[in-house]
């Protein structure tokens, strides 16, 4: 495999969308948006650690394909701690938040 040359890293550097990447946050973000990335990744470790899609935790969490994308893609905007919370507790019932 050859590396891409300088016209298609400019071409896929134009085509990422910002739907195409992982969020993190700010060293001084919120205490409610570092507890609502901390659960997004609870999700991210879970996904690991059973070696399970995106699709069968949907089904398993019974939401939307595209709701476990924005939350693997930590897109916290779109969530609040609890429904987070509610969902975690579906896989995890005996977690328990920390406080910040």
């Amino acid at each position: 495999m050859k590396f891409p040359n300088q016209k298609e890293i400019n071409d896929a550097v134009r085509n990422i969308t910002e739907d195409d990447y992982t969020h993190v946050i700010d060293e001084n973000a919120s205490n409610v948006d570092k507890t609502k990335f901390e659960l997004c990744q609870n999700f991210i470790a879970y996904l690991r650690l059973k070696n399970c899609s995106q699709a069968e935790l949907a089904r398993i969490l019974r939401i939307d394909r595209s709701r476990v994308n924005w939350i693997v893609k930590c897109r916290i905007e779109n969530f609040t701690i609890d429904k987070l919370y509610g969902l975690w507790n579906m896989l995890d019932p005996g977690f328990k938040l920390k406080a910040h």
